[in-house]
């Protein structure tokens, strides 16, 4: 068997969420055979370092991986900043990783998914990423294969290789340049409405997000993440601690409940065009629109 790719987990100040998405992990098939490095944040406020310790305090009582490395920042550096130095420094290590965050349960089955999709797609140059999370989309109920692929990569659960991963330009160089080119601001509006307001406000510092900086290399280098057509993952991090998508309905998925650890993929990669459009359209305008109304009118179901 091939070494298994190390989990890389993020954490923060979230107890509740953050068992509950170790006790999912460690009911994974190929836990006790992998490594676990686990990257905590500091606070960002002194009052607030009472519930990081409480967090840490927990994170050195887990057991059930083959190895586990717990670092723990004294500074806030904030999710982008993490997550990009914790899996950059994951990666001087190892050739290829798989990313978690504290509000995600998996299936047992999920770290089979990611590890044989990223050994079989590691010399792919299309696929950048392989996502263990799927969206609810109405043609996946009668969808009979293991995967499918996308044009925007997913941040809930999903792994890359060093050869990807170091490519990126964290600092988005070329924006300037992009800002005014219209065509390819439509295209990237595209691949979902929010994308370009959510890259012109990362540039401009009005939100920290790795993720809209990894989605734009994506689209700038035409490359695919793969999915998995049933959800190894779901999002529990709807709470207003949530650094992202708090309240988001969207994301809502059933879990995959089958005990199936084999999974075929193909090299060639065909898109689904009607997938493909289910897709885009839980990011169109309308779609955001919704979220945030229902997110308003029922402020006590997140």
């Amino acid at each position: 068997m091939k070494k298994l790719a190390p989990i890389v987990l993020f954490t923060y100040n979230r107890l509740n969420e953050t068992i509950r998405t170790v006790e999912a992990l460690q009911q994974n098939y190929l836990a006790s055979d992998s490594e676990l490095y686990i990257f905590s944040d500091g606070a960002k406020e002194n009052n607030g370092r009472n519930k990081i310790q409480e967090v840490r305090d927990y994170l050195h009582t887990i057991k059930g991986f083959e190895n586990i490395y717990i670092k723990e920042s004294i500074k806030n550096k904030g999710l982008a900043n993490s997550i990009i130095e914790g899996v950059t420094e994951v990666m001087d290590k190892h050739e290829k990783v798989i990313v978690l965050e504290d509000d995600l349960i998996t299936s047992p089955n999920f770290l089979n998914f990611m590890n044989q999709a990223l050994d079989f797609y590691i010399d792919s140059p299309k696929v950048m990423s392989i996502s263990g999370y799927s969206m609810n989309l109405p043609s996946l109920n009668n969808y009979c294969q293991d995967f499918y692929i996308g044009h925007r990569a997913s941040s809930l659960g999903w792994g890359t290789w060093k050869e990807k991963w170091i490519n990126i330009d964290w600092n988005v160089s070329d924006y300037s340049s992009f800002r005014y080119d219209f065509r390819q601001q439509f295209e990237f509006f595209k691949i979902g409405s929010d994308m370009p307001g959510m890259l012109k406000s990362q540039i401009k510092g009005k939100i920290d997000s790795w993720a809209i900086r990894w989605c734009y290399h994506q689209f700038k280098y035409n490359l695919i993440t793969v999915f998995a057509t049933i959800s190894k993952v779901n999002h529990i991090g709807i709470s207003e601690e949530a650094t992202n998508a708090a309240g988001a309905i969207k994301f809502h998925t059933p879990l995959d409940t089958g005990k199936n650890t084999n999974f075929l993929f193909q090299v060639d990669l065909k898109e689904n065009k009607q997938i493909t459009k289910e897709f885009k359209a839980k990011f169109s305008i309308s779609r955001r629109v919704i979220d945030k109304l229902i997110k308003k009118l029922n402020p006590n179901n997140h």
